[in-house]
């Protein structure tokens, strides 16, 4: 071949976008062996075409005989650098072939153990695609797009949230498409569903019965609707989360990412599937053979040349991940976003619970790091306070978390604190649960009397709605505990230290401040002390007056002696 025909090939490649016009793969082996310059755009260009190839064919022959052996061979190229390649390719091919969607979610599964970048990167663009699909009123690609995800949340790749959200979505104003879109995710998705949420599963299921009443969609639709039914009472045998042939990651081992539907700054990062030459190409070729050898194994030869250099490959990638995670940790303190995702994600567990103890389950299941415990307690809080009334299924919550651990316990101290200085901001209605809250806390022994120290009853140191606050929270406290044992454990000897904002005696006038607040909220009884105290108070002070006067007559006649 002349040169100026390579050239004029070389051209064509670095010139389009899409690749330009078909070259057999003889002609790219030559043209590749001509290039000596790895780093060139040419020679970037050729592997890229190739690379796109490999992705293409490894996907369209997988199955489930052969998908542990596609893995491993998919691992070997640069799915770095090709996760636009292999997400674009993943999502045509099951959009083609509906029947496919397990093992293709069973592949994703497995590489997102491992690079869970890419995992997150097909799932934003599912969650992106169905949007504009529902909008568009396209059902052939919603179905696509909902299979798809039912599959990724029973491989715990997405949140179960994503898949309420969607059913919310679709079945919130009912057509006929979307109802049947609905049943085909739920076939899917429902035995995930009932097992990890089961209160929202039913809710669904509720709703599903109330279209079917209603009677407004086609009545092809509508037996659909009672094949799911049927289908549910048959505990989805033909529908089953994953098929034993593609359970191939074990639970504790998968990466959950928790992408929202409502998330509106989604990035698709369309430019991954875009050919863009690379300046340090050859820089990160190296750092990727790293990363396969550490996923691999070092029997992984694809290269010979790989152990020469491991040494040198184990501090680079140690620099890496030390790098990786300087950088995660800077994008965490100047966003929040794992902090608002964390309280998103409480809240919609707390909701999605039947009863308390399922509920203290899965948060004990969510992954909270050290020092965050006290935004797991504000978030019960606050899901407390927004209740038209006190529901004790609160109350038993943080019960059980502080009896399980003292670390929940102080947490929840912390809050006692925090919020008692901040309750003038809260309307009646709120702080009313809120003391009712804290009141069944301290009644269940799950928080430490210690925090009354914080509680000064004086007409200077309260305001309107702190004194509402202690009045709703020493009610619950008698209607849980009785009048006689409130008062035992208020002159508790050991205790008295951390009553004594609560019962003042530094002066008189705080003195009846006290009595006559205990007495206007019916508890005048737990007063009998202040009361000998108020009544001793003036021969107290004329027997320290009488001392005083002593000492200076003594001091007197000893001056007068000398």
């Amino acid at each position: 071949m002349s040169a100026s025909l390579l050239k004029n090939e070389h051209e064509v490649f670095i010139n389009t976008r899409a690749g330009g016009v078909y070259i057999p793969p003889a002609r790219l082996r030559q043209m590749q062996q001509k290039i000596t310059d790895k780093s060139s755009a040419e020679y970037q260009r050729i592997t890229w075409e190739a690379l796109k190839k490999s992705i293409n064919g490894l996907i369209n022959k997988v199955n489930t005989s052969n998908i542990k052996n596609i893995v491993f061979e998919i691992i070997n190229e640069n799915l770095i650098r090709g996760r636009g390649l292999f997400a674009r390719s993943i999502m045509k091919a099951q959009s083609a072939s509906l029947p496919f969607t397990p093992v293709y979610a069973a592949l994703v599964s497995v590489i997102n153990t491992k690079l869970p970048q890419v995992g997150q990167l097909i799932l934003t663009r599912l969650i992106v695609q169905f949007r504009k699909a529902y909008r568009r009123n396209d059902k052939t690609t919603c179905l696509a797009a909902t299979t798809f995800i039912a599959h990724l949340c029973n491989h715990l790749v997405a949140h179960e949230i994503v898949a309420l959200q969607i059913l919310v979505l679709l079945l919130e104003n009912p057509t006929s498409d979307s109802v049947e879109v609905a049943v085909g995710f739920m076939r899917e998705v429902g035995c995930h569903l009932a097992e990890v949420s089961p209160k929202a599963n039913n809710d669904v299921f509720d709703r599903f019965r109330a279209i079917l009443h209603e009677a407004n969609v086609e009545k092809r639709v509508q037996y659909m609707i009672e094949v799911l039914f049927q289908v549910r009472k048959d505990k989805y045998k033909d529908n089953p989360p994953i098929q034993p042939d593609l359970d191939l990651v074990k639970e504790e081992d998968q990466i959950t990412h928790h992408v929202s539907l409502d998330d509106q700054d989604l990035d698709v990062e369309e430019t991954l599937g875009i050919f863009n030459y690379d300046p340090n190409y050859l820089e990160n070729e190296e750092k990727y053979k790293e990363i396969k050898t550490q996923i691999l194994g070092e029997d992984s030869d694809e290269d010979e040349d790989e152990e020469s250099g491991s040494e040198e490959s184990d501090e680079n990638e140690d620099n890496e991940a030390t790098g990786a995670t300087e950088n995660s940790i800077e994008i965490h303190d100047q966003t929040n976003t794992n902090l608002i995702n964390l309280r998103r994600t409480i809240y919609l567990t707390i909701k999605s619970s039947v009863d308390f103890e399922e509920c203290c389950h899965k948060l004990m299941k969510l992954c909270i790091q050290e020092g965050q415990e006290v935004e797991l307690c504000n978030m019960i809080i606050e899901c407390c306070s927004q209740e038209r009334t006190y529901e004790k299924f609160f109350g038993l919550i943080g019960e059980r978390l502080a009896k399980i651990n003292l670390v929940w316990a102080k947490a929840f101290e912390q809050c006692f604190v925090q919020y008692y200085e901040t309750i003038h901001r809260y309307e009646t209605n709120r702080l009313r649960n809120v003391s009712k809250y804290f009141g069944h806390l301290l009644a269940s022994d799950a928080l430490s009397w210690q925090v009354f120290s914080v509680i000064k009853l004086t007409e200077d140191d309260t305001t309107s709605s702190s004194r509402i606050f202690v009045k709703i929270l020493f009610e619950e406290l008698t209607g849980i505990l009785g009048l006689v044992r409130l008062k035992e454990r208020l002159t508790d000897e050991t205790m008295r230290e951390h009553y004594v904002g609560l019962f003042p005696k530094d002066n008189p006038r705080n003195t009846r401040f006290a009595i006559n607040y205990f007495t206007s909220i019916g508890l005048g009884v737990l007063t009998d002390e202040l009361r000998e105290h108020l009544q001793n108070a003036p021969k107290i002070s004329m027997s320290q007056k009488h001392a005083l006067d002593s000492e200076s007559d003594d001091d007197s006649d000893s001056s007068t002696s000398i």
